[in-house]
């Protein structure tokens, strides 16, 4: 069993931030840029340790690609960090046009990402990030899910050549990993060995459905869990071989259902193997104002909703083999 405290939360962004000094003492081609978010995001302790690689291009999510891109092309390495729903939208074109289409050595961070933006509503709540980025030639995708994970991921994007996202939540997190945590971009983990049904998530997610498989084990039902923080290259491989024993997958995510791992999964396994996937997420929706807490109940995606959904999938597949 899986055991992680979810009392003692620590904070991801702060994390991130920490992660950009560290690398930025090592290489001083490394610099960062801000949309006049810097102590939401983090950045602002880049900014303190480093003033001259630091640059606040306003609210201007456009620019911010662009100049990020503009100082890739003299060999630079640009961090370029906002709100995720503003630094996948707003800015789309020139992250696809300018940054990917060239194959710039550009790393967008995505903070404040999914639900868990909580009251600030619907309009700041990106559910579409992760699937709009990973649609993108050349875009690498990672979703860390906690401070350990985001300080090895960061460090990876420093010595990683081409364009990247990283998407970072604004919640406090428990610790799932340790100081020792290897990031690895092309192998998911998996976290809990099973044969019953195999459990596909990541980002902030991961608490919850640790939580969960673990209440699911007291009741009978051995869940496989697999932590899958890189969204592309995405490693089917595992999860294959994962549906081999368990021939049933849910996959659980902090974002739509269009276009998020869940569809990753449906895609790649339709040409591998015919098994039942089921979509946990956000439903082709927007989010809404509330707490955290509270909006993960609302959508499904807390630890007491996943178990009593993953009862009636497994409820509902018996019926069918009978």
């Amino acid at each position: 069993m899986l055991t992680i405290d979810k009392t003692n939360k620590k904070s991801v962004r702060e994390a991130f931030g920490k992660a950009l000094v560290e690398v930025g003492k090592e290489n001083e081609n490394i610099v960062v840029l801000d949309a006049d978010l810097s102590c939401s995001t983090q950045t602002a302790l880049f900014a303190k340790e480093f003033p001259d690689r630091f640059f606040n291009v306003g609210i201007a999510e456009q620019d911010l690609a662009t100049t990020a891109a503009g100082l890739a092309s003299v060999g630079k390495i640009p961090f370029a960090a906002a709100f995720a729903v503003f630094i996948t939208g707003r800015c789309y074109d020139q992250v696809r046009n300018t940054i990917c289409y060239s194959g710039f050595n550009v790393k967008l961070i995505g903070t404040h990402g999914g639900l868990t933006v909580g009251e600030d509503g619907a309009t700041h709540q990106a559910l579409e990030d992760i699937s709009l980025m990973s649609n993108l030639p050349g875009m690498t995708v990672i979703v860390p899910s906690d401070r350990h994970e985001i300080n090895a991921a960061i460090k990876f994007a420093a010595e990683f050549d081409g364009p990247m996202y990283i998407r970072i939540p604004r919640n406090n997190l428990p610790d799932v990993f340790d100081e020792n945590y290897k990031f690895d971009l092309y192998k998911a983990k998996v976290l809990k060995e099973g044969k019953d049904i195999t459990v596909v998530t990541n980002g902030d997610m991961l608490p919850e459905v640790v939580e969960a498989v673990n209440e699911l084990s007291k009741m009978g039902i051995d869940a496989e869990l697999i932590h899958a923080p890189v969204v592309k290259p995405f490693d089917i491989e595992t999860v294959l071989n994962s549906a081999n024993k368990t021939n049933l997958v849910v996959s659980i995510e902090n974002h739509s259902i269009r276009g998020g791992i869940g569809s990753i999964i449906c895609e790649q396994l339709s040409a591998l193997k015919p098994v039942k996937v089921i979509r946990l997420g956000v439903n082709d929706e927007f989010g809404q104002s509330g707490t955290s807490d509270k909006l993960l109940e609302a959508y499904g995606l807390n630890s007491q909703k996943i178990v009593e959904k993953i009862v009636e999938i497994k409820n509902d597949t018996i019926k069918s083999c009978n």
